[in-house]
Formats: structure tokens, sequence, C-alpha cells
């Protein structure tokens, strides 16, 4: 498939088109309070981070967020266990405290529907690791949020992570397969990377589930079960996600 990978900064014309794609994240992720406050900042921020990506016709057809930050700080050196959450409130505390960023972090890779299954995803991610070589860095990290778990909520993420294939070693998740082949090492898990918390009318409308008992509930999309506490009126999805490493 044709394919011109730009900046936003670059191409900041493209910014309506980008955040205008179809895409297939479930509702409820779009509530997650921090990337509320957050994902529009990066675009007007850090615009030398997000990445687009646009078919021979010029239609937008991908795109691909990233931040900087400092992880070399006090306070901080490991990855973090709230992952995809804490990365968004580092580079923005650092951001503002003119903070000198060491590392950069994947923050959301995500397809057009219309081209789906076609290799985009791995494109943009090494566009990504381009793009942060380019800029001077030598690291990229990801809070990769693995593509097949949904598929078995209830499994362990602490296992699921490290899961190979008997075939050739590579991990069982598709995402991270993508990662792994691109020269990333799973790391480690980061078990609380995102919080949605609603009121169980919220989740009925986010779902279309009746939220009405208390305890775990399948949602689909979601890589763990939702907890609702039908009888105080709430419930709470605490995501998991799995860190990946690359070394540019």
């Amino acid at each position: 498939m044709e394919l011109d990978i730009t900046t936003l900064a670059a191409r900041p014309e493209l910014e309506g088109a980008l955040w205008g794609m179809k895409d297939l994240w479930p509702e409820f992720m779009m509530y997650d309070p921090v990337g509320w406050a957050n994902m529009g900042r990066i675009v007007r921020e850090f615009p030398e981070f997000v990445l687009v990506a646009t078919d021979g016709d010029g239609k937008v057809v991908a795109r691909a967020f990233s931040v900087p930050f400092r992880l070399r700080a006090d306070g901080r050196g490991e990855l973090p266990a709230t992952g995809w959450d804490q990365i968004l409130l580092w580079a923005f505390s650092d951001l503002r405290h003119g903070a000198e960023p060491d590392t950069v972090s994947a923050i959301e890779v995500t397809v057009d529907t219309s081209a789906l299954g076609r290799g985009l995803s791995s494109r943009m991610l090494g566009a990504m690791r381009d793009n942060a070589r380019r800029l001077g860095f030598t690291e990229v990290v990801a809070p990769v949020r693995p593509n097949g778990k949904h598929l078995e909520a209830g499994s362990s993420i602490h296992e699921y992570a490290f899961r190979t294939r008997e075939s050739d070693g590579l991990p069982h998740d598709p995402w991270l397969r993508v990662h792994v082949r691109a020269g990333g090492i799973v790391q480690a898990v980061a078990p609380a990377s995102m919080t949605v918390s609603g009121s169980v009318e919220q989740w009925r409308a986010w779902t279309g589930l009746p939220f009405d008992t208390d305890g775990p509930v399948e949602v689909e999309g979601a890589l763990v079960p939702v907890h609702c506490e039908a009888s105080r009126g709430y419930a709470v999805y605490v995501e998991p996600n799995i860190w990946v490493r690359h070394k540019l």
C-alpha cells in the first residue's frame, strides 16, 4: 500500500482528519480521565512526536502518538506499574518544569478501519522508532495494549505477557509480536496502566450491559473483567498493559 508518513509538525493541516479516523477502540476506553485530559495536548505540545500516514489519495489512514519524558530522574528509573497513565503525567510534568527528556514512550498506534490488515501498524511502529532516533533519542518504551488479551479476559496478564509460540518463540499476542519483530524486548507488566471508573448508569450506556450485580463483569474489548459494585452504584476497570523496550 502506498503510504506517506510525516509528523504533524510538518503537516499541521492533517489534525482534523487525524481525529476523524474510524477506529475500533471500545467506547469505555475514551473515559480514562488521564487520557481525556491529555491526549489532545499531545498534538498541540508535541507535534514532532505525532505521526500521520496518508494513502495515495491523501486520506489519513493511520496515526501514531508518542511523548518524550525523563525516565532517569529522582523517584523514577523503573518503568512504572501505572504504565500509560503515569507516562502521560510524567511527560507533561516534565514539559511544565523544563526537565530534559531522555526517553520516548509510545502512546497509541491506530489504523483506520478501511486500512486494517495491510501491515500499517508495523510500519507506524517502525516510523515511530525512526522518528525518535531522528530527534536524538536512543530508546523507545511502549506500554503495549495486547490486542489478543480481550479474548481471554480471565487469564493472568503476568502469564500472558511472556507466553510464546512453540513454532518460533515469538510472543503469543499479535501486537507484542510486531514489537518484538521490530526489535523490542518484553520487559514487564504494568498491572494498573489505565483506570476507568464510572457510575453503573455510565457503564450501561458505554457497553449496553446491565451492570446490576456486584462482582466481575466481562465487557467486550476489555482485557480484564470490570469490577462492579452495583449496590454502591459504580464500576471500575483497571487495565493492565505490557512494557516493551526498544533500544535504537
